[in-house]
């Protein structure tokens, strides 16, 4: 980075998350933080390219137009907030890539195979990926580790996800990593001890199994327990998200951190040093 303040440019920028990210961006460097948005991308060919970014979070102008033009507007960023889909990530991560732009990671839903080219992407340029950028998510994710070292073998184990109506995939990525967490610690791996669906007779609970439930209604931001439950007595750790404000303060803290990274592939863990 050649600049006094890292540049920041945010992809859907028009969706709900995306105009979050927007006002994150700029109150940091309202409040001081040397970060700047110098670019804002939206869906090809929309109608709203070329309106000034401030106009879709109910501001002034902040002299920043939408694009639908990665490629266009390259050499105006250092970092890119990535909370879309599965197809645009994957089409502009190898162009950040190449161009040496770090990412700030938040789009959820990719398949096993999708997230090894994200590890590619992540030999030429730093990276943060993680299904949550919530801090408390993150502290949870830690409090789990400890639940299952400590309750794990002798507990059924069941993760419950809830959000909005308009979220198209299923278990949420939180809940999935919460997954995944729990199942390292056990040392097992979650697609052999995962149970996603229950429907008429399914017998005795498999033990050993982890159990997810998904909720989908109204405008759930997001909320995601896990219980650890044994005959007599019951833990369960909670998180529960009333503004999206709390992921796009989050991804903020993780460009922050990015700064002079080397390439490699980073989660929240690492931006809070919650690794050990």
């Amino acid at each position: 980075m050649k600049h006094n303040v890292y540049r920041v440019a945010v992809a859907g920028a028009n969706g709900r998350m995306g105009r979050m990210l927007v006002q994150a961006v700029l109150d940091a460097a309202a409040a001081g933080k040397p970060i700047a948005l110098t670019a804002a991308f939206v869906r090809k060919n929309s109608d709203l390219v070329g309106l000034d970014v401030g106009r879709i979070i109910g501001q002034n102008s902040v002299g920043v137009a939408l694009s639908d033009d990665l490629n266009a507007h390259l050499a105006d960023f250092d970092v890119l907030i990535d909370f879309t889909r599965p197809e645009w990530t994957l089409w502009a991560l190898p162009q950040c890539a190449a161009a040496g732009k770090a990412v700030v990671l938040g789009t959820t839903g990719f398949s096993a195979e999708e997230k090894m080219q994200i590890q590619q992407a992540a030999q030429e340029t730093a990276i943060v990926f993680a299904a949550n950028f919530s801090v408390g998510v993150n502290l949870l994710f830690k409090l789990l580790e400890k639940a299952t070292a400590v309750m794990g073998e002798e507990s059924d184990i069941e993760i419950f996800e809830a959000h909005h109506r308009h979220k198209v995939d299923a278990p949420s990525g939180t809940a999935l990593a919460m997954g995944e967490c729990i199942a390292h610690t056990l040392g097992k791996p979650l697609k052999d001890i995962a149970v996603y669906d229950r429907h008429g007779i399914t017998g005795e609970r498999p033990a050993g199994s982890i159990g997810f439930a998904t909720v989908r209604a109204g405008d759930v931001v997001g909320e995601h327990s896990v219980w650890f439950a044994t005959e007599g007595e019951r833990i369960e750790l909670t998180h529960k998200a009333s503004s999206r404000m709390t992921f796009a303060k989050g991804a903020v803290r993780a460009v922050l951190w990015l700064q002079h990274k080397p390439a490699g592939l980073y989660d929240m863990t690492n931006v809070l040093n919650l690794t050990q």
